[in-house]
Order: structure tokens, then sequence, then C-alpha cells
């Protein structure tokens, strides 16, 4: 056997038991949540150990500077220091006066701490660092249990960016001394998580007794590579390797890597002695992405999922397409290398890619730039995806990526069907927005071609500078209607930033943040394409929403299914997004409500609701399941005069059902939210409940008006908007 085979066959093999570990962990029932490090001897060398060498250089007696540290039982300066008796300054200052009277020589302990602790730092702190984010990388938390040390002019002694842990806990801010288990507990308490859901890494005996009594799971830390080796035996994944946005390869997900291997060295012509490693990248909906370090190299392979997930087929071959031309185009897109569409290779097609390094910021926020500059990043996403949208399709040989014009209402009829197929519970909004889309489709559609899924965190910018040096995420590119991809651009204005699914920049301060609000950001992008801003932008908007929503349900109804998948969203999740989009939509029937002429308020054509029942009206109208009738349309034509009585009668029910004050209550949140439309204009109000009225007598709908059922039990549901033709 080569050696490289050899090497290979050791790969499999401990990724076999790395599994084999994991599945039985799961079998006892044991998931663990949290991983603590201990400071002192764990992220820091311990200093007794790294004391003795010092002290045999700087003819120093053996153990001096562990006595004095030690000794005086309850009274020593560690403890001391450990209950915050003693601030990190007059520590240091009480130790170097022990050491003299020990020795009876003058010993620079702020020379010990500098010159010997930091050398050793620099062996044992990358490794525990990158274990930490692998840790995080998994979806566990990570917490410090410090010492808050200071060396003598200020400077902490633990260099490390505290952004590897979810938690730091300094004993001497705390007042709890070692070996005490409060410290512990503090630290769990903190994390959010049981004892036996967590892991303690120190190398102090008596502080993983103290751990152990809480139910802690404990690592003692002789030897770094050996803990670590421990730890990966409890997790069930690797502490090295790590790469940014990527974690170790799902259960189920593995590919062959035999087969890969072959396949680089015949594709790239090398033949890397080190075995093929592979990790998966968190990020949103890749699922079926990995990162391939193969020799010196870092590759991305993108994998078609099987069966395909998108709502266009099969994506790899379209994507790779798509890249080739915006490549050529200049547009930043991550190189290529080859497309693979052989399925014996591993079992699906795959794209091969290079990696791409720079900085991709998942929070809307930029937190990560200053505010100064956040502006100056956004201008260049705006810029990015004008660049996108103003592809010359015929130099791009790309005219028949998709159809010409009817964009919009093939997006809306394929997520309506994706909602129907995992939809789990009804939303009321979600039906509203099932029946209210179709009727509001743009008269005219621009054509070009349209990412699908633009935003922030699917953008590669420069490290130090507002450039994108790639545009990621290409699953759902297509010829199509580019203010779509605006809109679903901005849908992170409007979200929480607390949102699970897509953190967003909903009530924040945007000013002090130093970020354009969701109107300023959608000028930037018509000013890069010379266009006018679009009237009908809430429409583009409640349909972003709606989408958005649909992807809610799937990955809900997938986690329901047992299938798991990056960002699993919860049932609120998607009626939160379903409530959006219909706020926009509330807004978009308002506009063209006010842009009619009076002769068009009382002649128009409306569909009837259909399938009325026990479940709010729901209709089934639009892309409705086999058996439903279709609906039939009506003129409605009505006199003014005999609308007055019913509207007076319709404006008191409306009142009483939640539209008072120019406020509109939701079934499925709390707080009311204010309607600026109902606020600006009572008259025009009055004249939709005249409207309204008469649509109650003849079962039609009515532009501007909510559609009152007798039989409706809920009390509070958002106006219902139809545009009006003829």
């Amino acid at each position: 056997m080569s050696l490289s085979s050899a090497a290979r066959a050791q790969t499999l093999l401990c990724a076999g038991m790395r599994r084999f570990l994991l599945i039985q962990q799961q079998s006892r029932g044991v998931s663990y949540k949290a991983v603590v490090f201990e400071e002192s001897g764990v992220l820091l060398p311990a200093p007794h150990r790294t004391a003795t060498e010092w002290e045999a250089r700087s003819c120093i007696p053996a153990g001096t500077v562990q006595q004095a540290a030690l000794s005086g039982g309850e009274n020593s300066l560690s403890l001391q220091y450990s209950r915050g008796e003693l601030t990190a300054v007059e520590f240091l200052q009480e130790l170097g006066q022990q050491c003299f009277e020990i020795a009876n020589v003058h010993v620079p302990v702020h020379s010990f701490l500098w010159d010997l602790i930091r050398k050793e730092v620099r062996k044992q702190l990358p490794v525990m660092a990158e274990a930490a984010q692998c840790i995080r990388a998994e979806g566990l938390q990570t917490a410090l249990l410090g010492h808050g040390l200071c060396l003598g002019h200020g400077e902490r002694l633990l260099a490390l960016d505290q952004q590897h842990f979810d938690v730091v806990v300094e004993s001497p801010q705390e007042g709890v001394p070692r070996p005490n288990p409060g410290i512990h507990k503090l630290c769990l308490e903190r994390l959010g998580v049981q004892p036996q859901e967590s892991i303690l890494l120190d190398s102090s005996s008596q502080n993983l007794e103290a751990a152990a009594q809480l139910g802690m799971k404990t690592v003692k830390v002789d030897d770094p590579a050996a803990a670590l080796k421990e730890l990966e035996t409890h997790l069930g994944f690797p502490l090295q390797g790590f790469v940014p946005y990527t974690r170790s390869v799902r259960p189920g997900m593995e590919i062959p890597k035999d087969h890969l291997q072959k396949y680089l060295e015949d594709v790239l012509g090398a033949h890397p002695t080190a075995p093929l490693e592979l990790r998966q990248f968190d990020h949103g909906e890749s699922t079926r992405s990995y990162l391939v370090k193969f020799g010196g190299r870092l590759l991305v392979l993108k994998k078609e999922e099987e069966p395909p997930s998108g709502p266009s087929g099969p994506s790899v071959p379209r994507e790779y397409r798509v890249l080739k031309a915006l490549a050529e185009a200049g547009v930043p897109v991550p190189p290529l290398l080859a497309l693979c569409e052989d399925r014996s290779i591993l079992g699906s097609p795959f794209l091969l890619l290079e990696h791409c390094a720079g900085r991709i910021h998942r929070a809307a926020s930029l937190p990560a730039v200053p505010p100064r500059r956040r502006g100056a990043w956004y201008g260049a996403m705006a810029n990015v995806l004008a660049r996108i949208h103003s592809l010359d399709l015929g130099a791009a040989k790309l005219q028949d990526l998709g159809e010409h014009g009817n964009y919009i209402q093939q997006q809306v009829e394929t997520w309506t069907k994706q909602y129907r197929a995992v939809e789990t519970h009804m939303i009321p909004a979600m039906e509203r927005l099932i029946q209210w889309l179709p009727l509001h489709f743009p008269e005219s559609q621009k054509t070009t071609l349209v990412h699908g899924d633009f935003r922030m965190d699917h953008l590669v910018f420069h490290p130090d500078r507002p450039e994108v040096l790639a545009v990621l995420g290409w699953k759902f590119a297509t010829l199509g209607d580019p203010l779509c991809d605006l809109a679903n651009n901005c849908v992170s204005f409007f979200l929480p930033a607390h949102f699970g699914a897509r953190r967003g920049l909903r009530k924040g301060d945007l000013g002090h943040l130093g970020i354009p609000t969701a109107e300023e950001y959608s000028q930037m992008y018509c000013g890069h394409m010379g266009v006018e801003h679009p009237e009908n932008w809430n429409f583009y908007l409640a349909f972003a929403f709606f989408r958005q929503a649909v992807m809610l349900q799937g990955r809900h109804h997938g986690s329901l299914a047992g299938k798991p998948a990056p960002g699993d969203s919860s049932p609120k999740d998607t009626e939160f997004v379903a409530e959006l989009a219909w706020d926009f939509a509330t807004k978009e029937g308002f506009r063209v409500f006010e842009s009619l002429p009076p002769t068009k308020l009382l002649l128009r054509h409306s569909s009837t609701w259909a399938g009325q029942g026990p479940h709010l009206g729901r209709s089934f109208s639009t892309w409705a399941r086999p058996g439903a009738a279709p609906v039939p349309r009506a003129p409605l034509v009505t006199p003014p005069s005999s609308l007055v009585g019913m509207a007076q009668g319709l404006c008191c029910r409306m009142e009483n059902m939640g539209i008072q004050k120019g406020f509109l209550s939701s079934h499925s949140r709390e707080t009311p939210r204010p309607l600026p439309e109902l606020q600006a204009q009572s008259a025009r109000t009055k004249a939709v409940a005249l409207m309204a009225a008469q649509a109650m007598d003849q079962g039609t709908k009515v532009p501007g008006a909510k559609h009152l059922h007798s039989a409706d039990p809920s009390p509070a549901l958002p106006l219902e908007l139809s545009s009006t033709s003829g």
C-alpha cells in the first residue's frame, strides 16, 4: 500500500471512529451544549511549570515563585487575588516582595510574566483558540473562566480576542475563589445550560473535582494536544483545521473522499502527500457546499442536492454557466475551476471553485466596521447588485436562461405551490397574500439576470475596505425582474435584530449606526441603474416577505420531518414574516386606491371569496387544490346614494373591530400597529366603508376594504386590498 493510500485509509478510519463515538454519545442521551475553558493551565501555560525553567535560567532558587504565590493557606496571595481582595497591580507587587523575602534576591516578577509566559502562550494559545472556534462553529457555546491578570502597564496578560467566547467570567471581579464550585455554577447560569450539558477543561485537580460535584464533564489538561483528543471523543467532531464560516461535515452529508481525491489529482494535475480534508460551510442554505483542503490549496465544492430543492430544478450546471458569464463580464465571483456532471464520482453533479478569502458580514448592522464607514459598505453592495442587473444578456449568451416578462407570475405560482407542500397549519396572512398577489402584478416588468437571494451575508468583502471580492449563493439565479432582487436585499431593514432566522435592523437607530435607511439604500441602487424609484415598491416588498415566509415554513416543516437544516425556524417566525408581507400589501392597496379617479371607484372586476368555512374564509381561488371550483368574476356597478346607511353601520363595526384612532390590531401580535394611511384621511376610510358595505351584500371584494363576513371569528384581521381594473 502506498503512503498516500495509507494516509487516506487512516483518515477514513478516524472519521468513522468520530461518527461512532457521536452515535454512542447520542444513544446515551448526552448532548453537550457548552465547553468551559479555564484560563490558567489551558489557554495560558500553568505558571508553576514555566516558573521552574525561568528560575533556573535566572539563578533564582527553584520553587520561589510557586511558594510565594501559594504559601499562607487561606491568606495566600493567589486566594486573596481570586477573591478580589487584591488588584492585579497589588498582587504583582506583593508577589515580588514575597519572592524577595524567600530568595533574598530581587525577583523581576513582571519580567517573568512577560518574557516567559508570553513565549509559552504563542505555543499553547493558538491550539486552544482554534478548538474554541471549531466548537462554536458546531453550534455549541464556549466560556472563559479568567483571572483578569494584567501586567504593570495595564495590558491584559491573555491577549485573546474574547469573541471566541460567549461568556467570560473573571473570578476576582465576582469575588469567588477557586476551587469554589460557585464560580462554575455562575458560569453555567450565564450560559443557560445544565451541568451535565457542559465540559470543563482545567489543569487543576481541585477545580476539576469541584466542577464534577456539580455534574460537569471534566477533562484534565496536562498536555494540550492529548486533552483536545479526549475532548474530541466527547464531542464527536474535530477541533483543528478551522476555516471561518465552516464546520465539520454533518452526519448523512459525507462524500467519498477517495473518489474526490482521484478526481482532483486528474483535473488539477497535483498529487499531494497529505490526505484530503473536508469541511462543510455552515452558511444559510449552503448545506451541500464543502471546503476542500487539497495539498496547499483551499477549494470550494458545491454539490447538487438529490432531488434538487430549488424551484428551478438542478442548480449546479445553471450556476456554473452563470458564474462563467459573470466572470467574463468582470462581475466579482469566485474563480471557477471545473464542472463535473459524472454521477459516478460523488453521486450527483458538482462544481469546483477557488476559495475566496475575505470577510462575510453576517449581521446587517456591520458591527466589525466603524459606523462612519458603514455607508460605504452598503454603497458597494448596491453597486455590485446594479452591475449584475446591467449584464448584457446577449453578449453573455444568457438570453435563454429563463422566460422574459412573466417572472413574478411564475415566482408567485412556484412559491405558492412550495408553501402548500410544506404547510403545517393555517396562517391567515399567507392565505390573504396568496389571493392578493396575483391581483397586483406589475403592468410591465424589466428582464435582467437576477441573483435570486442577494443579501449582505452572500458577499465576500475585502477585510479592510468596502470592496466586494465575490458574490456567493447563486442557487436561484435566472432571468427576471431586477426589483425583486432589490426587494429581497432590503428584507433585513424590516426584521428585528434578535430575529432567529436572519438578524435585521428593525427599530435600530440607523443614523447612529451609520447605515442608510431602506429608502436611501434603494435610491442608491436606482442611481447606479439610472432609473426612477418604483411607485409600486410596496408590492415588491410584500412579495419578498411572502417568499421569505415560504422559506421559513419549509425549514420548520423539515425540522418536523426529522430533517433539520441550518437556521431552523419556528411557526412564529413564519407568521411574523407573513404579517410583515401583509403590512406592505396593505400599503400598496391604499396607494392603488388613492391613485384611482372617482369614476373607477365604483366600477371594477373582482373575484368572490371561495371556500368560506371554519378557516377564516380560506380561499383556494389561486392555484387551488384539486377539486376546487373556478371563481366567477362579475362587474360591480352601484350608485353611491344607496350605500349611505350601510356605510354608517360598517364604520361603527370597523371601529369595534380594531380600526380606532388610526390603529389596526393583529390577530398574531399583541401590539397594535399604526397605519399612516388611516390616520391621514378619515374620508378615505369612509369611502372604503361605503364600498365594503355593498360588498358584504354581493359577496365581492372592494379595493381598500376588509372583507367582513358575519361568521368570521377573527375580529382583527388586516384590511383586504385588491387592485382595480377597467
